[in-house]
């Protein structure tokens, strides 16, 4: 375990492929075989026609800021990080994922900004995809 005071991703079996391809450098999401909808969060079934033939494949890691909000007042375990920016990312790819925009000053953010992954370590086991400024 590990003395991070921030929450922890929970791994199961539907996200253990997500994780495994952060801690190797890689933004990995699902694709479903029936309809080709492209799945972001991981799941078990497509959402768009509830087949359970998905495949995983790794994306390119671009997208664009569709909104964002500037965190001044932290929960518990990010006091630390103030201010930090949240992010709605539209994916190339077509689905939308929340992350931090890494290392931005929060005055240089702005919607529809050209964004890449990035990764951070989290622990031994998690490493965490943040986005930054392209």
């Amino acid at each position: 375990m590990t003395d991070n005071p921030r929450p922890r991703p929970h791994i199961d079996s539907d996200t253990r492929t997500f994780w495994e391809g952060t801690r190797e450098g890689e933004l990995r999401l699902q694709r479903c075989r029936g309809c080709a909808n492209v799945i972001f969060y991981p799941r078990s079934v497509c959402p768009r026609c509830m087949s359970d033939d998905i495949e995983w494949f790794a994306a390119s890691g671009k997208g664009s800021i569709h909104s964002f909000v500037v965190v001044h007042r932290a929960p518990p375990g990010f006091q630390d990080d103030v201010p930090y920016v949240v992010a709605l990312i539209d994916l190339v790819e077509g689905p939308r994922m929340m992350s931090r925009i890494s290392s931005a000053d929060p005055a240089s953010v702005k919607v529809g900004q050209s964004v890449t992954v990035v990764f951070e370590s989290f622990d031994e086991e998690i490493t965490l995809p943040l986005f930054r400024q392209s």
